[in-house]
């Protein structure tokens, strides 16, 4: 059956791409690429990269549009954490390739379906982005490593090749930095959300 993709819903557009509608498939890109490709690099803090993790994620869709059910959630969302999922694996890739005897410092504990959806909820999500864009670099890539990453202090420690304790201090200044930006109501989302994916973050998370 044919839909007309521009006034068509998600869902309807998932089912015609399962279809073979490659029209389908586009408008669904043309909707929801562009988050996908910003939450790759605010992951992997390289473009190339994010757009691979774009290119992967909208092909895996069009092979198997089947997995995405409509009853579980937004077709956004299922995108973003197959492009969360997407990510971390290309992270862990690459340090791996930069760190051949330490290899095992990658035993990243995945969030569950639920959890990652909340973190990568589209408003928050936009809205946590400009928060750590706006943090040092350094403070950036230890919290990318951490809530995004699901890795532990020491890892990120490792990952960066620096004390745990200079990771904690960078960790705390750049959370808090991403409380006053993002104001009380969503910092205690954000703050949930790293506690329940990160066990060795201190309590208070984002206080």
């Amino acid at each position: 059956m044919a839909v007309d993709p521009t006034n068509a819903s998600d869902a309807v557009l998932a089912i015609a791409t399962a279809g073979g509608d490659r029209t389908a498939l586009g408008e669904i890109y043309r909707r929801h690429g562009g988050p996908v490709f910003r939450l790759a690099q605010r992951i992997l803090n390289d473009d190339r990269l994010a757009e691979e993790v774009v290119q992967d994620v909208f092909v895996k869709f069009w092979q198997d549009p089947t997995k995405f059910d409509a009853e579980q959630g937004h077709l956004r969302s299922f995108l973003l954490m197959t492009g969360h999922s997407r990510s971390v694996d290309s992270l862990r890739s690459e340090w791996s390739r930069r760190n051949r005897d330490q290899v095992n410092v990658f035993d990243v504990s995945r969030p569950s379906y639920d959890l990652e959806r909340e973190v990568i909820d589209l408003e928050l999500a936009e809205r946590v982005g400009k928060a750590l864009a706006a943090l040092g670099s350094d403070e950036r890539k230890a919290i990318t490593l951490a809530f995004f990453g699901g890795h532990t202090y020491k890892q990120v420690a490792d990952l960066l090749g620096e004390p745990e304790g200079t990771v904690k201090s960078r960790m705390r200044n750049g959370l808090q930095s991403m409380r006053r930006d993002l104001g009380d109501h969503d910092a205690d989302v954000v703050g949930a959300t790293a506690l329940a994916t990160s066990p060795h973050v201190p309590g208070g998370a984002l206080r």
